[in-house]
């Protein structure tokens, strides 16, 4: 059985899937995996995923290229060529499933599976439903469910990935603030996270500052000089390896927050509402979620902030986050002795 799973966004949602695959894995003998640019280091990380296919979906990338009719007959080729038994398609409440679908039929593919608001017609053999508010790793398994897939015995359905080593001079115990965000309307203020850099030092708690390539700026404003600042310098399984060894994750929404999920490391999640808190925070670990989940803007999928002042996340401050990685387990050394 040759299984293709295809999720054509971002890292965090690649992340997400993590359970679907492991389900269409202990089913199958193949399983290739098709994602958009933006995924493609996550879909390597999977368990149980054998083969990453690459492509940019115009109708799924936040900044989309035009569709061009050349490169989709080559995707349509390559995927004919993988010769496969059936296919998932998960996609966000937000996304169809359709334009997917009718290039996945049109290589051959027989079996087809996918949550479509839409009529989808003959494009799919299992038109899944589920509940709108629920988790999306669970919205993905459902989908694999349908399909004929199922967890391996044992197989809690949480998050999973194979994490990389983490530098060999970083010195644990540790919290790890996480500045970035891909979205502007979802980051907390950098003087924020650079005051409880400040704050988590003054109380003898490691911090590691970590970010991708383009936010190395932001990375030595928060560390400061007073924590190890690790800022465009790790791949994503080395980054897991550094989220796999911390005490916590401080982080908004956005990839590292699944990814953290993922090594099983508990997150305080800085969380704006823009996206449902229900859907996308952390899942399957331990957390703690910041921010106003009633502000004006809930539910607007906002990239820009839509409120001046942004005061979903300025409304939180560094010792609401230093009391909640206190409720996570995370004390000063001091503390720590004084509980033996």
């Amino acid at each position: 059985m040759r299984t293709l799973v295809v999720r054509l966004d971002s890292m965090g949602d690649v992340l997400l899937a993590g359970p679907a695959v492991r389900a269409m894995a202990a089913t199958s003998d193949h399983v290739t995996m098709l994602c958009g640019p933006l995924g493609r280091e996550a879909a390597e990380l999977l368990p149980g995923v054998d083969e990453v296919l690459c492509w940019e979906a115009p109708w799924i990338a936040a900044d989309p290229p035009p569709v061009d009719a050349d490169e989709v007959d080559l995707l349509r080729k390559r995927l004919e060529a993988g010769l496969f038994d059936r296919a998932v398609i998960l996609t966000s409440f937000h996304q169809s499933p359709l334009p997917t679908a009718l290039v996945l039929r049109l290589a051959g593919i027989g079996r087809l599976a996918a949550v479509s608001t839409d009529y989808p017609g003959s494009l799919l053999d299992h038109r899944v439903r589920v509940e709108e508010d629920i988790p999306e790793p669970e919205r993905a398994l459902a989908v694999a469910i349908a399909c004929g897939g199922r967890l391996p015995d044992g197989d809690d359905g949480r998050l999973a990935v194979r994490a990389g080593r983490a530098p060999n001079d970083l010195l644990a115990p540790y919290v790890v603030l996480h500045p970035g965000t891909s979205a502007p309307a979802r980051a907390w203020p950098a003087d924020g996270f650079r005051d409880l850099c400040r704050r988590l030092s003054a109380l003898g708690i490691g911090v590691v500052v970590t970010g991708g390539p383009a936010e190395r700026r932001l990375t030595a404003y928060v560390a400061g000089g007073r924590s190890t600042d690790l800022g465009g310098e790790l791949a994503l399984d080395e980054l897991a390896g550094v989220l796999a060894r911390a005490e916590a994750v401080v982080v908004a929404n956005t990839g590292p927050a699944h990814l953290a999920a993922a090594v099983g490391t508990p997150v305080v999640s800085l969380y704006a509402p823009t996206i449902s808190a229900e859907r996308w925070a952390p899942y399957g670990v331990d957390r703690v979620l910041l921010g106003d989940q009633h502000a004006p803007c809930r539910d607007t999928r906002a990239r820009e902030c839509p409120v001046p002042g942004h005061p979903c996340l300025t409304s939180v401050t560094p010792e609401h986050v230093v009391n909640a990685l206190g409720t996570l387990g995370v004390r000063p050394p001091d503390l720590v002795g004084r509980s033996r």
